[in-house]
């Protein structure tokens, strides 16, 4: 059974930066999707970025490309999200997520992930 648990998050001024980690444990597949996604109070769970195991293709939100870069270390199981440039819009809780043999159209659709972590808290004051 694959776990995932997400840590990194906190409290950063507008403009900041932060750094989410996502530990994975668990699973046997070569062939995966690790994806962030994020979801604000009243609003949709939306996507945010992925990357491909084991080709490391990354895939970006269109709105976030540039300020958030996805990245792994495939000796730990870990994959990271680098956020640049913070602004209030980006306050959310954000989930790490895992989709076992993925395909290109669905890696971005939240309902096609399987396995996903508790989340942890981003918040940007304003």
């Amino acid at each position: 059974q694959v776990q995932l648990v997400e840590s990194g998050g906190g409290l950063v001024q507008p403009g900041g930066s932060l750094r989410l980690s996502c530990a994975a444990s668990g699973g046997t597949s070569n062939s995966y999707a690790m994806a962030w996604f994020r979801q604000a109070p009243g609003q949709e769970r939306e996507f945010v970025a992925a990357i491909r195991s084991p080709n490391g293709a990354t895939y970006y939100s269109d709105s976030l490309k540039g300020r958030f870069t996805m990245s792994r270390d495939r000796s730990k199981n870990t994959v990271f999200l680098q956020m640049n440039s913070l602004r209030p819009e980006d306050t959310a809780v954000y989930y790490c997520a895992r989709l076992v043999n993925p395909i290109s159209s669905t890696i971005r659709i939240s309902d096609r992930y399987t396995y996903w972590g508790q989340g942890t808290q981003v918040t940007v004051s304003s």
